[in-house]
């Protein structure tokens, strides 16, 4: 297995990493940073706008947009929607953006995923499942209801503000848990309305990983150096991956599909099949 390598997001000396500090100085540092950038990160135009959620598959979204049109030109939404790891996710996204350098960045909250509940990612009151043998048969407990077409509505406003064009969301359909907004019939819906509620009507949503295995996913971000190490994928737990849940086996198979050695740490890390 291979670890993660040599990257253009290399990573680099910031406060953020001094060891004399606490964590808690260490995150509001990050957080302060976050809100001088957020001061003037609608004077110019971005070409694309990510939802970049601190996952491991929105990770590669930003690391591809990076690639593809340069740092300067990406601006990267954040939604915090009330779920169980929401201060660990947003910590992700805190981190993923000043490693790859983008600047423009903007966290929004959506706290009425809560109040509506619904979802084990959202209501204390259902607990998060383990993963079981059949991951995606069903839509599972964890599925936050419609989430992803608010998170887009996001999006595409935050883009018609700063004049850009493309949207980029790392939905996935195959080796994923099976939700119904990650399917590419709904981005092609969501598309059109785009199309016809827009004053341009010329913002496009991509979903550049739909079709790729987990693995693949994994290789590609390797090959773009994505920061895996910075990324949170549990379900359940902000201080070490339960290694249990859907989505850590999902990640935890896919690594080991792609030989490579997954960077973070988990709570348990059980045997896994290769799915490759």
């Amino acid at each position: 297995m291979s670890a993660v390598g040599s990257s253009p997001f290399a990573l680099r000396s910031s406060p953020d990493r001094q060891p004399n500090i606490s964590g808690e100085e260490r995150k509001a540092n990050s957080e302060k940073r976050f809100f001088e950038q957020r001061q003037t990160m609608n004077d110019a135009s971005a070409k694309i706008v990510v939802s970049l959620s601190g996952g491991m598959d929105s990770s590669v979204c930003g690391a591809l947009a990076v690639h593809n049109y340069g740092a300067g030109a990406v601006a990267a939404l954040h939604i915090s929607y009330g779920q169980r790891t929401e201060a660990r996710e947003r910590t992700a996204f805190l981190g993923i953006c000043e490693r790859m350098g983008i600047r423009r960045c903007l966290i929004v909250r959506t706290p009425f995923f809560r109040a509506i509940g619904g979802s084990a990612l959202t209501d204390e009151q259902i607990a998060v499942p383990e993963a079981g043998p059949d991951i995606g048969a069903h839509v599972p407990v964890t599925y936050v209801p419609f989430r992803n077409a608010h998170f887009l509505s996001a999006a595409v406003s935050w883009a018609e503000v700063l004049g850009a064009e493309l949207i980029y969301i790392g939905a996935v359909q195959q080796d994923s848990s099976g939700y119904p907004d990650c399917r590419p019939e709904f981005y092609q819906a969501f598309n059109e309305a785009v199309r016809t509620g827009t004053k341009e009507g010329l913002i496009r949503i991509e979903t550049p990983l739909i079709a790729l295995r987990k693995h693949e996913i994994v290789t590609r971000g390797l090959e773009l150096g994505a920061p895996f190490d910075l990324t949170w994928s549990c379900y359940s737990r902000d201080d070490q991956a339960c290694g249990s849940c859907d989505s850590c086996i999902l990640r935890l198979r896919a690594f080991a599909a792609a030989g490579a050695i997954d960077p973070i740490s988990y709570l348990s890390q059980p045997a896994v099949q290769d799915f490759s």
